[in-house]
């Protein structure tokens, strides 16, 4: 019997296993979060080992199923999915199970519980969860990840902080806040990407997040293709400020910020107070021009 939509096809027997997840959607800037769970289970060849069915949490309006032709003929309905993986990483005495999937529409109750259990039954040590939001920070310096974490005992000793954010969360909050409710360690690693270059993917953010993940949990994570990719990310980004001296102005402004500022807590601001910061300093900077 199904509950709260949760399907399994196997049931692994797992070394010392974390639960690690990543969601499109609100919690996933730059796609930075999805692009490093789906780093995961790609470069370590990984098997399904459950799901959850998505008539239990998406409406189907706001996320549409997508057709796709196979061979040119047969049409196919791919739907939004939420699928767990098992991860073996065979230098270190350690397994993943990555989540990977999309952030549901409602009963997030429900579909907290359907993850839970997943990291219960596979006998998951703690479960990490990995966000990236827009913030105010340049492309030329490196993502500082900032760790979140409930418990206390948690945050000394993995050298985590513990947020004060306080407004509008997502699936990765949620899930984040079920597990201390169950009593399931937790972990939250959270990227932030330059506002003024939202667009995915983030090559950089998502080599940050992962490098924090293998340092949270002694992993032996090779990031050298993603470290090839950034380089040509940072350098498109630059050909671009380089362009418009308005924004190269901007971003110089946000170097100095981020250079004298550091941040030690996690902060998530709102997408309209990122557009006023940008539009005040462009409007300061035109000021100045015409002498005013």
């Amino acid at each position: 019997m199904r509950v709260d939509g949760l399907q399994w096809d196997d049931h692994p027997t797992l070394r010392k296993p974390v639960l690690v997840a990543g969601f499109e959607g609100w919690n996933d800037a730059g796609d930075a979060a999805s692009d490093a769970a789906a780093w995961l289970t790609r470069t370590f060849d990984a098997t399904r080992i459950a799901s959850i069915d998505p008539e239990e949490h998406f409406d189907f309006q706001s996320r549409r199923p997508q057709v796709e032709l196979v061979d040119g003929v047969t049409r196919t309905i791919n739907w939004p999915a939420n699928e767990f993986f098992s991860v073996h990483i065979e230098q270190v005495d350690r397994d993943l199970v990555v989540l990977r999937g999309v952030e549901p529409s409602y009963r997030w109750k429900s579909f907290c519980r359907a993850a839970l259990t997943v990291a219960t039954e596979t006998g998951c040590e703690m479960v990490v969860t990995l966000g990236a939001l827009l913030a105010d920070v340049p492309h030329t310096r490196q993502p500082r990840i900032t760790g979140t974490a409930t418990d206390t005992d948690l945050i000394e000793r993995l050298a985590l902080t513990r947020s004060r954010y306080e407004g509008p969360t997502g699936i990765v909050g949620v899930l984040h806040d079920a597990a201390r409710e169950a009593a399931i360690a937790s972990a939250s690693l959270w990227a932030p990407v330059p506002h003024y270059v939202a667009a995915p993917p983030n090559p950089v953010a998502t080599r940050a997040l992962l490098d924090r993940l293998g340092s949270l949990l002694d992993l032996p994570l090779e990031l050298d293709d993603l470290g090839r990719a950034s380089e040509t990310w940072r350098e498109r980004v630059n050909e671009v400020v380089a362009g418009d001296d308005e924004v190269s102005g901007y971003v110089h402004k946000l170097e100095e910020r981020f250079d004298t500022e550091p941040v030690d807590e996690i902060e998530i601001p709102t997408g309209d107070a990122l557009a006023a910061e940008l539009e005040n300093f462009l409007r300061r900077e035109r000021g100045e021009e015409r002498g005013e």
